[in-house]
């Protein structure tokens, strides 16, 4: 029975560690569990990855970040999720398509519209069951960061993570029945165990509909 679950947030929200946490249970409770990434989590979208958040040509248009995020994503969802989903697994994605609206729409200034065209093309439609969001003030999320070596993103100003994170909540908003949005500020067990239960209740939902 499978269910495409995805992990969203500003940085220093604590989403990649809740869903490596989820997947590591899910898997431990005998229930099948792909986790992957974006960007990445492939071969091409790994080296894609490192032109987005390392490269020292800071200059990249919003338009050809848009392009590469939904390249590395169109092999992701080709080769890795899709297949999983077919076979019956649970995928847990750390970042997808609302990422991509909320940092090269909201913060860089692409119409929304635009942004979900292309992420359209490169999913081929495939949306996802589940949407966790881990919500942070962005000056808590900037000072979980701190002695980290920032990427292109992280060395954003505090205004560029504000749109972000009032974007994450026009999303969740307009989608109440897909979204979930957690308070990152509390502790990460009981994130998990709110994460972990809602989990269950989707599952239940998806089996009560296939009977």
């Amino acid at each position: 029975m499978s269910l495409f679950i995805t992990f969203e947030g500003g940085e220093g929200s604590g989403k990649s560690t809740q869903a490596a946490a989820l997947s590591e249970r899910l898997n431990a409770s005998g229930i099948e569990t792909l986790h992957t990434h974006e960007p990445g989590g492939t071969n091409l979208g790994e080296q894609i990855t490192y032109l987005l958040k390392w490269s020292e040509d800071e200059r990249i248009s919003p338009l050809a970040e848009v392009m590469l995020f939904n390249a590395s994503r169109a092999e992701l969802v080709s080769r890795i999720i899709k297949p999983a989903l077919a076979s019956g697994k649970i995928v847990v994605c750390d970042r997808y398509v609302d990422s991509t609206l909320v940092y090269q729409g909201y913060g860089r200034g692409l119409t929304v519209s635009t942004v979900k065209a292309i992420n359209s093309m490169a999913t081929q439609g495939l949306m996802p069951d589940l949407t966790f969001l881990l919500d942070l003030p962005v000056e808590e999320g900037m000072q979980r960061k701190r002695g980290t070596k920032a990427d292109r993103f992280e060395k954003e100003s505090t205004d560029f993570h504000r749109r972000i994170r009032d974007g994450y909540r026009a999303l969740a908003a307009a989608e109440p029945s897909r979204w979930v949005i957690l308070d990152a500020q509390l502790h990460k067990e009981d994130i998990a165990n709110i994460i972990w239960n809602k989990t269950l209740a989707a599952l239940e939902l998806r089996a009560s509909k296939t009977l």
